[in-house]
């Protein structure tokens, strides 16, 4: 059990860490100048202080996430003290979806009519309620993008909606000057449909049969974990094709918003191929965060891997010779990067040729992620007894809506 004790030392361990840290990369930038190249023991020496303050960060994050979560038993005790009229048909549901997992047995047409769930044409089962949320919950959990992004719910196989491609025109005028027509701007369409996703754990009957199992969790975390990698990397880098269209799949230009087609996202160069350039990474990333205009900057994120956290967290401010990461040291508050907060997403690429290893924006505004309506788990003891196969599947869909809202870093010369 995470009590606050806990998170707090983990917070001082990560604060002097940090301190530490600091001091080492003083060091090695002094020898930089001094000698022209760092002193392979302190290089060493900071790269295991790097493993060491993403461990802890990792550990503290964890348990932020833990004490968020309500507790399963909890929830199970909440549940028991309510009477059996007021758990009503989704109790009845879940009894029978639950002898549906473990056994086979199939409710009647007759039985399922008396509950609220509609029977499933498919001959899958749809989760009920509290299973189905506990899956979602942990995917927020792991996937940095259902945490960012816009996410809605729908009852069709895709949603449309329409946007401001250009900006009508306005102008100042005079009393009695002539009034000539205005660029009335254009209106363009997005349409994001739900492809279906799918997992496949499975178990030996005796498993399913044996009281220590518990079958909810079993169920709810490998379905959780196989749909959250997924998700994640279609939201990265997905095609779109059979899957959502990832914001790093479109096209980039190195200009502004006011010129630069729909379609097409901003980047900032960072000088060098496949790396920061030697001198000014932090001026780079200052520029990133600035080509974002000023309406997006509240609610604006930092995302990335974590083999790029660990070079900018060596990274000082030309000026002031601050540091721009900082650790995050409490809860519900994550790392830093320039005062704006940096989420770990390791389906991010690593840096290399023109890559787009790093990406700052409003991803609430400038990503939509749908979910069609309906988690359903099919059970299989057939095709690999004597394994029980449990194909679940959902419907989801993504796309970037807005342009301007994502910027990202090209580890490029131009």
């Amino acid at each position: 059990m995470i009590d606050m004790n806990e998170v707090q030392a983990s917070a001082e361990t990560l604060a002097r860490a940090f301190e530490e840290y600091k001091s080492v990369n003083d060091t090695r930038l002094a020898e930089i100048e001094s000698k022209g190249s760092a002193d392979v023991i302190t290089s060493e020496k900071l790269g295991r202080m790097d493993e060491a303050i993403n461990k802890i960060q990792g550990e503290l994050s964890g348990m932020k996430t833990a004490l968020r979560r309500p507790a399963s038993s909890a929830a199970a005790s909440s549940a028991g003290a309510k009477t059996a009229q007021e758990q009503g048909d989704d109790g009845e549901y879940k009894a029978a979806f639950m002898r549906y997992i473990t056994k086979g047995l199939e409710p009647d047409v007759a039985q399922f009519k008396a509950m609220s769930t509609s029977v499933d044409e498919q001959g899958g089962y749809f989760l009920p309620t509290d299973l189905s949320s506990r899956v979602v919950t942990r995917q927020l959990d792991t996937t940095p993008m259902r945490q960012l992004a816009t996410v809605m719910s729908i009852s069709s196989d895709a949603v449309e909606m329409l946007v401001n491609a250009s900006e009508a025109e306005a102008q100042w005028v005079s009393e009695i000057a002539a009034r000539t027509d205005t660029d009335e701007g254009t209106i363009g369409r997005i349409r994001i449909p739900a492809h279906e996703l799918y997992a496949q754990p499975k178990a030996t009957q005796k498993l399913l049969d044996d009281s220590v199992l518990n079958v909810e969790e079993w169920l709810v975390s490998r379905i959780a974990s196989a749909f959250a990698k997924k998700e994640n990397l279609a939201f990265v880098s997905g095609d779109g094709v059979n899957q959502p269209r990832g914001f790093l799949s479109y096209t980039t230009a190195a200009t502004g918003d006011d010129t630069r087609p729909w379609g097409v996202m901003e980047h900032v160069a960072t000088g060098a191929s496949g790396t920061f350039a030697s001198s000014g990474g932090a001026d780079v990333l200052i520029s990133l965060m600035n080509k974002l205009k000023a309406g997006y900057l509240p609610k604006a994120t930092w995302l990335m891997p974590r083999s790029v956290v660990d070079a900018v967290r060596k990274f000082k401010e030309s000026g002031t010779g601050a540091y721009i990461w900082q650790p995050s040291l409490q809860a519900e508050t994550p790392a830093s990067l320039l005062g704006y907060p940096i989420m770990l997403a390791d389906d991010m690429p690593v840096m290399a040729a023109s890559s787009l290893s790093v990406a700052f924006g409003n991803f609430a505004e400038g990503y939509t992620i749908v979910d069609r309506i309906g988690l359903q788990t099919l059970r299989d003891p057939y095709t690999a007894a004597p394994f029980v196969k449990f194909r679940s599947s959902k419907r989801v869909g993504g796309d970037v809506v807005n342009f301007d809202a994502i910027k990202v870093l090209k580890f490029a010369t131009a």
